[in-house]
């Protein structure tokens, strides 16, 4: 049996959280279907109130996703999905993202999510690998190495 594995946050804006991280990963926030709105609504399976308006355009309240601009649409893509929780973070994360680069300078990267909202938490290392142990602007854990 084959498995297609989608991760899912917890946040308080999962818009904004969708945003940072499509720019992030240089991915993009899936569109949102503005016609299939329409019949959910039409059809009584959604609810006015499970919309809002966020940069001008009709979205899911219950989340937002992101993904590789060639994949949006298609069946098995990695994707992260952002979904609204009550409660604030409190603890570390047990799970985390770890994004690792093919290429570039990781300390101009962590120089740019900083300015972009991240915070540098610790570096750490295993034999002759670096990683930088980050804070996204909801203060979910990833690595970045």
């Amino acid at each position: 049996m084959a498995f297609n594995i989608q991760i899912t946050i917890d946040c308080t804006d999962p818009h904004s959280q969708a945003d940072w991280w499509a720019k992030t990963l240089e991915w993009v926030v899936e569109p949102t279907d503005q016609s299939f709105i329409d019949k959910m609504l039409e059809a009584g399976y959604a609810r006015p109130d499970d919309l809002m308006e966020y940069c001008g355009t009709r979205v899911w309240k219950a989340g937002a996703a992101v993904c590789r601009a060639e994949e949006v649409g298609t069946k098995g893509r990695q994707r992260l999905l952002f979904q609204p929780v009550p409660e604030p973070k409190t603890a570390k994360n047990r799970v985390h993202l770890d994004i690792n680069l093919d290429d570039g300078d990781k300390d101009v990267l962590r120089a740019s999510l900083e300015a972009r909202g991240a915070r540098f938490l610790y570096q750490a290392s295993q034999g002759p690998h670096i990683w930088y142990t980050m804070a996204d602007p909801e203060d979910n854990e990833f690595c970045l190495g």
